[in-house]
């Protein structure tokens, strides 16, 4: 066995840390210019409209078709699964009909 091991002896102290000097506190930074005003908007051009929305005739006609599909049998989770698939494809441009046969709907 080791001569180490099991001798009473301890081992010096650890040396201390000496506490560090405060930084004196940073001046204030001074207060940034005012941001120039917007320009007004144009009045010829027409405000832009909200893109990737559906229209209200598109969600009509997806109504319809999603209350066939609940008539037919179609659980909730399905149901609501389809009616997400079929929203990205009609907001792309395809038809309610378009939009099912690409989903590989009945």
């Amino acid at each position: 066995m080791p001569e180490h091991y099991g001798s009473k002896a301890k081992a010096p102290p650890k040396p201390r840390k000496k506490p560090r000097a405060k930084k004196p506190a940073p001046e204030p930074a001074p207060a940034p210019a005012p941001a120039p005003e917007p320009e007004p908007p144009a009045e010829d051009k027409p405000a832009k409209k909200k893109t990737g929305g559906l229209s209200d005739k598109q969600k009509a006609d997806l109504k319809k078709h999603m209350d066939k599909l609940k008539e037919e049998g179609m659980s909730t989770s399905e149901v609501k699964s389809h009616r997400m698939k079929m929203m990205v494809r009609m907001r792309k441009g395809m038809s309610v009909k378009e939009a099912h046969k690409d989903i590989g709907g009945k």
